[in-house]
């Protein structure tokens, strides 16, 4: 199915009863033949409903994909982290609910990233746990935020200690991921150029011909094309630099003043569906959260503060198979770095305040990781950072917590401004990511492929603090 506009307002279309109930009892295959019964039997169906039903076929693959451990494999790597675990204990949390399964033709099959998600939120095993030390990463943010905020207050700026890091990525299709002859098509994530970002420069690239969107691409790539070579692995790479700024600056909440309502704030404060949904359930929980407050600067404290303090931080299944976002954090109250953006971004914008996505890499030197937050605007500061994820983990030191709301380390490699943007040349079939962009897209005639047919690697070759930026 094309992909051209990623215009999935398709999935406020809700399935048919009978094509759900298959899927909650784990019936996919049943699930399938149901779904290419509709689309065939001769009526006439909504171009939404056909659209979304021709997307489920997809999105059944990727749930699979997303819960595809066995019992026996989730116990192994458990208990390579607890020593001494048992089958029964393993049972007994299974059956509690406390490891992420879901039953798929009639076999119990779990989470392939429930290991980090049981061993964070169960505090009774921690005391079990081999030791891991995580303490070099913590200390290299503390030591960089006390500098930050120090510097800034001296010399009374907004962007301080810049960095320049040099970055190398390698996507990897595998030999047997598309026939030989074929031309396959990659887009890598590139950074864009802004304020954060002031600097950026392409170093090299393999192979050598390829197509770099504008610094301003919402969703900015770099494009390969190369034809297969019958088993043998293609590699894609890129390598650049780049300069980052941290942000932070003071605000004096009495200084606010209220918006213009032109065309800018409009779009941030709409609705952009699927994931940026004012649902009723939503819409009340803005209203309790805001209630009683006008000043812009203060509703999105409170917003970001609640989340803060009551979403919990939490791998989830892929993004393209969750059918509204910011309603399952809100549900669930738990969600990762995206997530818990994404339902900023809408309490904000329910609350009329102009809310935005950002997103790429958190790029320390030691562990790089895909990383997502969020910007919101108020006069006459204009766009400040907010990243819920790093200010839940920081909850309990107040300034860091605050840190992370309005102000941004320099530990950030910045590829995405917008959700669901158009790739640069559109592609055709349906992203592995409908939402974000920072491991990369690949696709040849025959349609997508999915992370099973490729991988990724992000190394940060150097990383050195700079005077001035560039």
């Amino acid at each position: 199915m094309q992909d051209d506009d990623l215009d999935a307002e398709f999935l406020v279309a809700g399935l048919p009863d009978a094509v759900r109930r298959l899927e909650e009892k784990g019936l996919f295959e049943e699930a399938v033949s149901a779904i290419n019964r509709l689309l065939s039997d001769g009526r006439t169906l909504t171009t939404l409903l056909r659209s979304r039903l021709e997307w489920e076929l997809e999105r059944i693959m990727r749930v699979k994909w997303d819960y595809c451990l066995s019992k026996k494999d989730a116990f192994k790597s458990l208990s390579e982290q607890i020593p001494g675990l048992t089958m029964s204990e393993f049972d007994e949390w299974l059956g509690k609910g406390l490891i992420d399964h879901m039953e798929i033709e009639g076999e119990i099959r779990i989470f392939r990233n429930f290991l980090p998600n049981f061993l964070r939120e169960r505090v009774e095993v921690r005391s079990r746990l081999k030791a891991r030390n995580d303490t070099e990463i913590a200390g290299m943010l503390r030591k960089h935020l006390d500098t930050v905020v120090r510097r800034a207050v001296e010399l009374g700026t907004r962007h301080v200690e810049p960095v320049k890091n040099r970055v190398s990525m390698v996507l990897r299709v595998k030999p047997e991921a598309v026939p030989d002859g074929e031309t396959v098509r990659v887009w890598i994530p590139f950074p864009q150029r802004n304020e954060l970002q002031p600097f950026v420069k392409l170093v090299s690239t393999l192979p050598e011909k390829y197509f770099l969107s504008p610094e301003n691409t919402p969703q900015r790539t770099i494009y390969f094309e190369e034809k297969s070579v019958k088993d043998r692995e293609l590699e894609f790479s890129v390598e650049y630099e780049y300069v980052v700024n941290a942000a932070y600056v003071e605000i004096d909440p009495e200084r606010v003043s209220p918006y213009t309502e032109g065309e800018s704030y409009r779009r941030f404060t709409s609705e952009f569906l699927p994931h940026v949904a004012f649902t009723p359930y939503l819409r009340r929980l803005a209203d309790e959260l805001v209630a009683g407050e006008s000043n812009p600067y203060l509703k999105a404290w409170r917003i970001y503060d609640w989340i803060t303090g009551n979403v919990s931080y939490a791998l989830v299944p892929e993004y393209s198979t969750i059918e509204c976002i910011s309603d399952y954090a809100a549900r669930n109250l738990k969600g990762d770095c995206g997530v818990q953006a994404l339902l900023f971004i809408t309490l904000c914008r329910i609350s009329g305040v102009p809310a935005r996505w950002q997103s790429g890499w958190y790029l320390n030197p030691i562990r790089p990781s895909p990383h997502d937050w969020a910007q919101f605007y108020v006069e006459p500061y204009g766009w400040l950072y907010a990243d819920p994820s790093f200010g839940g983990h920081w909850r309990k030191v107040e300034k860091y917590h605050r840190f992370y709301f309005g102000n941004i380390d320099h530990y950030r490699l910045v590829a995405n401004t917008d959700l669901s943007a158009n790739l640069t040349p559109p592609k055709k079939y349906f992203r592995s990511d409908t939402v974000d962009n920072q491991r990369g897209e690949v696709e040849w005639k025959g349609g997508n492929l999915y992370y099973d047919k490729w991988t990724y690697e992000l190394k940060v070759l150097s990383h050195e603090k700079i005077s001035e930026t560039a």
